[in-house]
C-alpha cells in the first residue's frame, strides 16, 4: 500500500470538504423549493424520481409535459432539474451505463434533454 504525500493528502481532504459543501447547498436548494409555493409539484416529481428505473423515463417526460411549469420559477425548476439530472445519472449507473449520454444534434433528445427543453419553453 503506497503512502500519501502531505500534499495529498491535503487534497484529498479540500476535496471531501468542497464535495460535501455541494451536496449540503444542493440539499438546502431542495428543502427551500419544497417549502415554496411549488411544493405540491415538486412534491409529485421527487416520488416519480424515488421509483425511478429503466423502463420509466417516458412516464417522467409525461409527468412533466403534464403539469403548468409556466408560473414556476428559474430557481425551483433548477432544482427540479437538478434532482432529474441526480436520478438519472444514478440510475445509469447502477445499470452499467455511463452517466451521461446526450444525444448529438440532429440525434434524438434522451429524457433529461427533452425535459430541459419543456422546462425552456415555459420560461418567461
Amino acid at each position: 500500500m503506497r503512502h500519501r504525500s502531505e500534499k495529498e493528502l491535503k487534497k484529498l481532504n479540500d476535496d471531501t470538504h468542497l464535495l460535501r459543501a455541494w451536496k449540503a447547498f444542493h440539499r438546502e436548494e431542495l428543502e427551500e423549493a419544497l417549502a415554496g409555493p411549488h411544493r405540491s409539484l415538486l412534491e409529485l416529481l421527487m416520488a416519480q424520481l424515488k421509483n425511478l428505473d429503466g423502463s420509466s423515463g417516458s412516464a417522467l417526460v409525461h409527468l412533466i409535459r403534464s403539469q403548468n411549469w409556466s408560473g414556476v420559477d428559474a430557481r425551483a425548476k433548477f432544482v427540479a432539474l437538478h434532482e432529474i439530472n441526480t436520478a438519472v445519472c444514478k440510475l445509469r449507473e447502477r445499470d452499467g451505463k455511463p452517466p451521461i449520454d446526450d444525444g448529438l444534434w440532429g440525434e434524438r433528445a434522451n429524457v433529461f434533454q427533452t425535459i430541459r427543453s419543456i422546462f425552456e419553453a415555459t420560461s418567461a
